[in-house]
């Protein structure tokens, strides 16, 4: 079932119209009401609640609007919250409703059809707060910046590099996002040889977030004479568009900044002078590129931004000391640390070696159906 308010698919059981009866209704009913009490009961649910209430409360205070950035960031929180707060409320006045609809209908003053269209619109209400909960990190509601890097390989792990950005542009057209190519380096034969874009929309960072990591192919080659199988391997980054000031220091003595001609669309109209600019960290060696603005001084303030927020996110990580699931683009792109394989011959089957889902479907994914690997990552 398509989930309309955050476009991921979510499989709950649905008992056939046809052959439901009332004892099975109430089955289901008490098994989703279950999970629904499993999550509120949380302590992270109920940290959302109280995190609200701060938030509502240092609004009322007069220093809260001195910072416009902090402002904007605390408000879209507090927006992201009351989203979920207001799920809840919701659900449970229709468990609480849905009980006098089984009263109704033992007692002959409701329809079979009746009661299964309001069972229906329990079961949707309760995959829109599921995939809420899911998606409530807090940085799961900006926008995503996506770099794409192909192995080893030459024009085959190009084409593959190629190949991937359609298919995270066919779901964004699907979803009705919007695209934007940030930097573009194509490839002297086909394919590109790296590119970064930017996809806007609700919930992003939380539903492709886990889409970070080494990308393989396998299929016959179309560019091998000998129609030969190949495997190729490209890296996905995906970074929160954070919004608002970031705090973290940035020394001019640290950077090296490049400008050169822009290579590609970029938006409705790339700057054919040398407007692209290209700024690299010294100490980390994170690379930021950046052309689709008009002007080599947007261009520059757009890449700054984005080093800033691949920087606060590397310290993020490293004062946590968490895992790194980001992909490092300067090491070796191969087969040791896989996240998905897309199999086109001998046989076709995507796997995600993440969740383990599998799909045996590579044309339907490369085409932008991967909602089922946006949800099953998120509840794995």
């Amino acid at each position: 079932m398509k989930n309309a308010h955050v476009g991921v698919v979510k499989n709950i059981r649905i008992v056939a119209v046809s052959k439901m009866e009332i004892y099975l209704i109430k089955k289901e009913t008490a098994i989703i009401f279950k999970k629904f009490q499993g999550i509120i009961n949380k302590k992270e649910f109920k940290d959302n609640i109280t995190e609200l209430k701060t938030i509502e409360i240092e609004s009322q205070e007069n220093q809260f609007w001195d910072n416009p950035k902090i402002v904007s960031i605390k408000l879209k929180r507090q927006s992201q919250l009351k989203r979920l707060i207001n799920h809840k409320l919701k659900l449970e006045e229709i468990f609480e409703n849905f009980s006098m609809y089984i009263e109704l209908f033992e007692e002959g003053d409701l329809s079979e059809t009746e009661l299964l269209l309001e069972y229906k619109s329990l079961n949707d209400a309760y995959q829109n707060f599921e995939l809420i909960v899911l998606l409530n990190g807090d940085n799961d509601d900006f926008d995503v910046i996506i770099e794409i890097n192909p192995g080893a390989g030459g024009v085959e792990s190009q084409d593959w590099a190629e190949m991937l950005y359609e298919m995270y542009n066919k779901y964004a057209q699907k979803e009705n996002l919007q695209v934007a190519i940030l930097n573009l380096h194509k490839g002297e034969t086909a394919g590109i040889k790296n590119i970064t874009f930017e996809i806007k929309g609700s919930m992003l960072y939380g539903k492709l977030k886990n889409e970070s990591g080494i990308h393989r192919l396998v299929r016959m080659s179309p560019f091998d004479s000998a129609n030969r199988r190949h495997t190729s391997f490209a890296a996905v980054k995906v970074t929160p568009l954070i919004e608002g000031e970031i705090d973290i220091e940035i020394k001019q003595t640290d950077l090296r900044i490049d400008t050169y001609r822009s290579s590609g669309a970029g938006g409705q109209s790339v700057n054919t002078t040398d407007s692209a600019v290209r700024i690299t960290h010294l100490p980390t060696k994170t690379v930021v590129s950046c052309q689709n603005e008009r002007s080599q001084l947007r261009n520059k303030d757009k890449a700054l931004k984005i080093l800033k927020i691949k920087l606060y996110e590397l310290e993020q990580i490293k004062n946590k000391d968490k895992k790194n699931k980001f992909v490092d683009t300067n090491n070796d792109i191969a087969f040791g640390s896989q996240k998905r394989s897309y199999i086109l011959h001998p046989y076709k089957m995507v796997k995600d070696h993440d969740s383990g889902y599998e799909s045996s479907q590579p044309d339907k994914v490369l085409s932008g159906e991967i909602d089922e690997f946006i949800y099953n990552n998120l509840i794995k």
